[in-house]
């Protein structure tokens, strides 16, 4: 058996998710071309006990991986891509990384769709009050009782506010504009040609806050956006308004979203959480005006598909000599949470 250049260290239970039928093959030829096999293993853990790591040019991961330390780099000398199912490549990359030239490169650009889809999702149930009425009608309330909420929405013409056009921010902008709504865009990295040109009428933060019937947020991960929603600006919303975070709970201040669902005044739709697992015993389960999901905005089978060809199209690239579509610098990690 040729010695493993291609090392694909993903769980069997998640591989169906990622690679389709071909996929193995496409990593087969992938490997040959550089000189060499393809293995599988179960994890990094497993692969160091049952392989020779010493001729493994390119690293296929997902979650779950630990940092590529210098103790674990020692044993593939000959490493020259990392490629990442996922996002956010911080968990594992470390500057002996990328201090020794190793490509990292990752399928963020894939999750892009899924997740927008999610935050029409949820920006739809915010307008017309769906969170409200399905706890209502759970917890067993009367029917008078049930069906009282705030005035519903509907997104067609509507002024949607959305902060950030990261990839998903921007596909959620071609969402909205063609269902009819008005978008608003707060995003201090692109000029007002840019919004407009994207559908949307550009706007200041606070601005954007204080005329948007929902806000969405898709602003990346950077000191300067830490926390970025807190008490004044939720303050600046008005009553009735939503608030959609598929992005990163980074962005927004919890114990000020909280108090502000807590009064009623606002709704919200989360998949990410400062704490995850969300604790049982989370105040913002019991909160009728807050729609949760357990970070599954990604989680879509087409999407996960979409990642998992992402990848392989990468390993390819780097096997024929071209340069990778989405390498990630050590600059770039910044952005990720």
């Amino acid at each position: 058996m040729a010695a493993p250049v291609v090392l694909v260290a993903v769980p069997a239970v998640l591989r169906p998710q990622f690679f389709a039928d071909g996929d193995e093959a496409r990593l087969a030829e992938a490997a040959t071309r550089l000189g060499g096999g393809l293995a599988f293993a179960e994890s990094m853990a497993q692969a160091r006990h049952a392989l020779d790591l010493a001729a493994v040019r390119v690293l296929v991961v997902a979650w779950g991986v630990p940092p590529l330390d210098a103790a674990l780099l020692d044993r593939m000398p000959g490493l020259e891509v990392v490629a990442h199912c996922g996002a956010s490549i911080r968990p594992f990359a470390t500057p002996e990384l990328f201090a020794r030239g190793v490509l990292v490169t990752q399928a963020g650009a894939a999750m892009a769709r899924s997740v927008a889809e999610v935050s029409l999702a949820f920006t739809l149930a915010l307008l017309h009050r769906l969170p409200r009425f399905d706890h209502a009608l759970h917890a067993g309330a009367e029917w008078e009782v049930a069906e009282s909420a705030p005035a519903q929405h509907e997104l067609l013409g509507a002024p949607i506010g959305v902060v950030g056009a990261s990839r998903t921010g921007r596909a959620y902008l071609a969402l909205l504009v063609a269902l009819g709504a008005r978008p608003l865009l707060a995003d201090p990295t692109i000029g007002d040609d840019e919004a407009r040109a994207l559908g949307a009428e550009p706007a200041a933060l606070d601005a954007l806050l204080a005329n948007s019937r929902i806000v969405a947020l898709h602003a990346p991960s950077l000191p300067e956006t830490h926390r970025m929603i807190g008490a004044r600006e939720l303050a600046l919303m008005p009553d009735g308004a939503g608030l959609v975070n598929t992005a990163r709970s980074w962005l927004v201040d919890e114990a000020a979203l909280l108090a502000e669902l807590r009064t009623g005044r606002l709704d919200a739709a989360v998949d990410v959480f400062d704490d995850e697992p969300l604790p049982a015993d989370s105040p913002f389960r019991g909160l009728p005006n807050a729609l949760l999901v357990p970070h599954k905005a990604a989680g879509t089978r087409e999407g996960r598909l979409r990642q998992g060809s992402t990848v392989v199209g990468e390993v390819e690239r780097h096997a024929s000599g071209r340069p990778l579509e989405h390498a990630i610098s050590e600059q770039d990690l910044e952005r990720m949470a």
